[in-house]
């Protein structure tokens, strides 16, 4: 296990297992703290929901950083699109992409829906993935201007496309993500949605077969996990 995690873990005075089936569970599937907190009691561990709210906010974060050590590398042509997450009762804007055979590139979450957001969100994708030929957007202006200003800087530019219908593929893919947090009701702080929200894109990926695993090995999503 990676140092990191290993210290957090003997920190948290709980079995291994009940604590890691408590965080797969609340990214992977579409249940509330408090459901959690009732399944969780069904096998004999009286949790408070809110310990494994905690749970979430220390492990995600450093599962994210393990996990993109072992992230498959991705396509050269991205679909890029926005998504609206409520914090606080406001809407946020949550930025993703994926490639052509629908694996997803990168996610980003941020205050605003403008040129510096969806640069800071390429900047992002490109530093973790590597340069992409082809991105395609919707109409958003701001994506748009993004990779204008990226490619000033650029001796080869990367091709822009706009085209609502090509970018279907990432916009069916939001519903997997929607789907998972949607009995949440709501984030109450953007760290903690953030954080939230990278579990379960690291989940997805994974289910999509993102992670690289052992030769002649084929673990299941959970064992990845």
């Amino acid at each position: 296990m990676p140092a990191g995690i290993g210290r957090v873990l003997k920190r948290l005075h709980y079995p291994l297992d009940v604590i890691l089936l408590s965080v797969r569970w609340y990214v992977a599937y579409s249940l509330s703290l408090r459901n959690l907190e009732e399944v969780i009691a069904e096998r004999g561990f009286e949790i408070d929901h809110s310990t494994v709210h905690r749970w979430v906010i220390k492990l995600v974060p450093l599962f994210e950083k393990t996990f993109r050590k072992h992230k498959r590398p991705v396509g050269k042509s991205w679909r890029m699109d926005e998504t609206y997450i409520k914090v606080k009762g406001e809407w946020k804007y949550l930025f993703r992409a994926v490639d052509k055979n629908g694996k997803t590139i990168d996610f980003l979450l941020r205050a605003h829906r403008d040129k510096a957001a969806a640069r800071r969100y390429f900047e992002k994708a490109i530093d973790q993935n590597g340069v992409p030929e082809t991105v395609t957007v919707d109409k958003s202006g701001a994506s748009l201007a993004a990779l204008q200003a990226i490619n000033a800087e650029r001796e080869t530019p990367i091709k822009v496309r706009q085209s609502k219908y090509l970018n279907n593929l990432v916009e069916q893919d939001h519903r997997a993500i929607k789907r998972i947090f949607k009995p949440m009701m709501g984030f109450k702080d953007f760290r903690c949605a953030r954080i939230i929200l990278s579990g379960i894109e690291v989940m997805h990926m994974i289910r999509k077969g993102q992670m690289k695993a052992a030769k002649g090995t084929l673990p299941s999503p959970a064992e990845q996990f």
